[in-house]
């Protein structure tokens, strides 16, 4: 058995990822564009972006499958490099497709993309495989990629109008409801309603959230008392081995955290993880953050630059 029949046999958010355009919890509106795509025959080049977990991912295997393409996946958090433009990438778009139409690469958190290499690069990729290839880029900040790649990809905003919301909030209870039937676990409907509008919309989490709990055999009121506390567990790891893409992705997921709680879980284990001589250090710089935290327009920026100082100017044990 193959990683990725592991992964997908085990977890839940692979496991039971819709296969079709019509399964996904989206706006009808955003479906209707997915659907036209399909009735015409053949993909356009698309850039898809929005929060994380909303179903930009999702949607955009579904159209593969749909349109029966032959497509690879590549994670730019994980391989946003030039040399997989050179190697994997440009192997996969030059052969002809098995199923005779056009081939897809999808480029998933293309805004992790080095914007100085193959960002660029990709631009002429679009152009000079478009006989053969289309590209569909998922990101959640759409300014972080180029001007180029924008006027080379329909570009489609996954908003969620506030007459969507009840509707779509609505059908993912029905689904986690489902997943839970599947997977035998018991629950109690008010707890996953309150943990849906907490992380609404992505239902990603939510899903993730409701496979880590669920080894207590039941989803009861635990899983918000759990959700509400920071683990910092694996962005320490991160900031320990000075992987800046790693820590700006936990970064990124945990925004809707408490920073105050954030700081003062990080402070709580400085001797845990941080040695002595660097203790002081770390205190400093966590003490300005913390004071700038209150009155900054951007919390994300705020926090990261935070996280960098300490990966940079402090040793970890």
């Amino acid at each position: 058995m193959t990683q990725d029949t592991l992964v997908k046999n085990y977890l839940w958010v692979e496991k039971y990822r819709p296969q079709n355009i019509d399964d996904c919890i989206l706006p009808d509106t955003i479906k209707t564009t997915f659907i036209q795509m399909v009735e015409s025959g053949e993909a356009q080049n698309l850039l898809l972006s929005g929060g994380a977990g909303c179903g930009k991912t999702t949607i955009a295997k579904a159209l593969c499958n749909e349109l029966d393409s032959d497509y690879i996946m590549i994670n730019c958090s994980e391989d946003g490099n030039i040399d997989t433009l050179r190697t994997k990438i440009r192997s996969f778009a030059s052969s002809i497709s098995i199923s005779g139409g056009k081939k897809i690469v999808i480029l998933d958190e293309f805004d992790y993309a080095n914007a100085q290499s193959m960002q660029p690069a990709l631009r002429g990729f679009i152009e000079e495989f478009s006989n053969n290839c289309r590209f569909i880029l998922t990101c959640n900040f759409k300014n972080r990629i180029i001007e180029p790649i924008h006027s080379r990809c329909t570009c489609i905003e996954f908003r969620i109008p506030n007459k969507s919301k009840p509707k779509l909030a609505s059908a993912f209870l029905d689904r986690c409801k489902v997943v839970l039937d599947n997977e035998g676990i018991g629950y109690d409907d008010k707890v996953l309603v309150e943990l849906i509008l907490k992380h609404f919309p992505d239902f990603r989490r939510v899903l993730n959230e409701l496979q880590r709990y669920s080894i207590a055999g039941t989803i009861d009121t635990g899983i918000l008392t759990q959700i509400g506390e920071v683990c910092t567990k694996d962005l320490i790891v991160s900031m320990r081995d000075k992987n800046f893409t790693e820590v700006r992705k936990w970064v990124v997921q945990n925004l809707d955290n408490d920073t105050t709680r954030l700081f003062r879980n990080l402070y709580d284990g400085f001797y845990d993880y941080l040695k002595p001589q660097s203790i002081p250090t770390a205190i400093l710089i966590l003490a300005e953050y913390q004071y700038k935290d209150a009155f900054v327009a951007d919390n994300e920026i705020n926090t990261t630059a935070c996280l960098v100082q300490l990966m940079m100017e402090c040793e970890f044990k």
